[in-house]
């Protein structure tokens, strides 16, 4: 396996006054290969969603290090720095509401990366039309609101607007975890369908076990900022090693 994105004691710290300090991811350290699906699981406010946002830079991290092929990662992504690591990494948000702008049209969100990177409005519109066609939206969803849609439509735009870059990596954050049962299993295999066809390297998070088995090839358990283990997605499931694992 050629390692992509590796992880060496990545630490992300908030300040809560009083001399009080919250480790939300502490001394974390991980690979992902290339065209390789890590799943990271584990509980609320375990340090996960913290950890992606650190990854493709949305987030400082307060200690460790961050490689992408080899190159040192900025501790934060800002001008420049983020509008190149947005062309080789991207990520799916859990919010899709919260995530997609209410005054854009979905023309305009899907279009808007590709727009940053200097593409012509006629060459933008074709890839529009071409990733509505890929989700599953019909043609004149371009010129709706996100707020014409449901849930699950949504965040089959999230998805679109982050694979229109052509990323080599995704983090995809919960993006299921607020819909429907019916709904959760048509996302996860679109999003599984693209990483097949675009030969990328996804970071999966969920608190679901069974489902980040599904998708993965091999799965983080983290607990309270940690990395409690890690292993092959069904040794890990049918042999977990860890207590917590049993737990989950």
């Amino acid at each position: 396996m050629t390692g992509l994105l590796e992880l060496v004691s990545v630490s992300c710290h908030f300040d809560l006054g009083r001399r009080r300090r919250l480790a939300a991811v502490n001394q974390v350290s991980l690979t992902i290969g290339q065209n390789e699906v890590l799943g990271l699981v584990g509980e609320s406010a375990s340090g996960k969603s913290t950890l992606g946002k650190m990854i493709v830079g949305l987030l400082a991290r307060t200690g460790g290090e961050i490689f992408y092929r080899g190159e040192r990662l900025p501790v934060a992504c800002k001008g420049k720095d983020f509008r190149r690591q947005a062309g080789r990494m991207q990520m799916i948000f859990q919010d899709s509401y919260g995530a997609l702008n209410p005054r854009m049209t979905v023309a305009e969100i899907i279009g808007e990366g590709p727009m940053l990177a200097g593409h012509s409005k006629a060459e933008v519109r074709l890839q529009a039309e071409e990733w509505v066609s890929r989700i599953g939206l019909p043609a004149d969803s371009l010129s709706r609101y996100p707020h014409e849609f449901s849930g699950g439509q949504r965040q089959r735009i999230g998805i679109a607007r982050a694979m229109i870059m052509s990323p080599e990596f995704v983090v995809c954050d919960e993006p299921v975890s607020a819909l429907d049962v019916s709904i959760q299993a048509q996302v996860i295999e679109i999003i599984d369908s693209l990483k097949r066809q675009m030969n990328q390297s996804l970071l999966f998070i969920a608190h679901d076990l069974a489902m980040v088995r599904h998708i993965s090839d091999r799965i983080a358990v983290m607990y309270r900022g940690r990395i409690m283990e890690v292993g092959d997605a069904g040794l890990l499931c049918a042999e977990p090693l860890h207590p917590y694992t049993r737990l989950l």
